[in-house]
């Protein structure tokens, strides 16, 4: 559902752009501005593909530890991002005005065609690499990509859009971008979250919380809520291994995910399963989360959520 959510935005706040200077050229009767307006969109999605394929080629260079780490700061710097759109939405209203203003600069210049070329090109190419962004992220996240959701996505978003320049139709867009916000605030503490997740995995981050003891060939990991675990030691050379094995145990806070059904799926309230991977991908769930993770998800969220709610106000 998050990809639905992050690619009807995306496509939607290009859409609009595209719009607007179209409605503003038409309007001047700037018939070559137009051609090169429909040029600079045309060479931001072609640069956006390109840019997909060379981004999950870099990606798909990590492996191990490595992986983990870029796959952490990505998704951390998504999360960065994705709440500045937010805040930056909610700060700029008068959209419209401001790129009336660019176009007329961009008109006013000796080269009328390389200035509306560059500022279709840079606005729609921006909206471009965010979405390559936000879906990677996603797809780290929730192990994968809905493909579906995402191209429904992209019709809503197009549908919005036409039906404001083509059908003339008053949309409610501040509806839409204060439910869009709330949600993609969630989205975006997920996303940190899930950094913070992975930065612990590739050992950036230590396991915080909980207690481990060593008592001869045994570690007893005792998590904060009482809950604990013992961890023999079989092989020496894998000591090491066992005892983070056991600091990680001992750092969740709590495991309210149920245990996999017999055929081994997982049940629909997992974080892995039907609806608890919905919740997992709206509002970053996890039924076993560490401290720190609990942590900073409190802190995104509420930290985003008083941004926007006094930038907006």
């Amino acid at each position: 559902m998050a990809e639905l959510i992050i690619v009807f935005r995306e496509v939607l706040e290009g859409a609009l752009i595209v719009g607007i200077l179209y409605t503003y050229l038409n309007k001047t009767n700037q018939i070559d501005a137009i051609a090169r307006l429909w040029q600079g969109v045309s060479a931001a999605i072609i640069a956006s593909v390109l840019g997909s394929v060379l981004f999950q080629m870099f990606a798909d260079g990590f492996d191990g530890r490595s992986a983990k780490l870029f796959e952490g700061v990505v998704m951390i710097l998504a999360a960065a991002m994705l709440g500045t759109m937010i805040v930056w939405m909610a700060r700029n209203r008068n959209i419209a005005g401001d790129l009336e203003d660019k176009a007329k600069e961009a008109l006013s210049s000796d080269n009328v065609g390389y200035g509306i070329f560059a500022l279709s090109f840079i606005s729609v190419f921006r909206e471009g690499i965010e979405t390559i962004l936000f879906l990677y992220s996603v797809m780290i996240k929730e192990g994968g990509l809905n493909i579906a959701l995402s191209i429904i996505g992209a019709v809503l978003g197009l549908g919005v859009a036409f039906m404001i320049f083509v059908q003339g139709r008053k949309v409610p867009l501040k509806t839409f971008f204060n439910v869009t916000s709330i949600m993609l605030i969630f989205v975006a503490a997920g996303m940190f979250t899930y950094g913070v997740h992975e930065l612990e995995s590739a050992k950036v981050i230590p396991y915080y919380g909980g207690e481990v003891t060593e008592n001869n060939n045994t570690f007893t990991a005792v998590r904060i809520n009482g809950d604990s675990k013992v961890y023999k030691v079989t092989d020496e050379n894998e000591r090491n291994k066992i005892f983070t094995s056991a600091k990680k145990w001992a750092s969740r806070i709590w495991d309210v995910n149920p245990p996999k059904n017999e055929d081994g799926s997982y049940p629909v309230f997992h974080d892995k399963g039907a609806i608890g991977g919905l919740m997992k991908g709206l509002f970053g769930y996890n039924g076993d989360p560490s401290l720190i993770e609990v942590i900073a998800w409190i802190l995104v969220s509420s930290g985003l959520g008083f941004a926007w709610r006094k930038t907006a106000s």
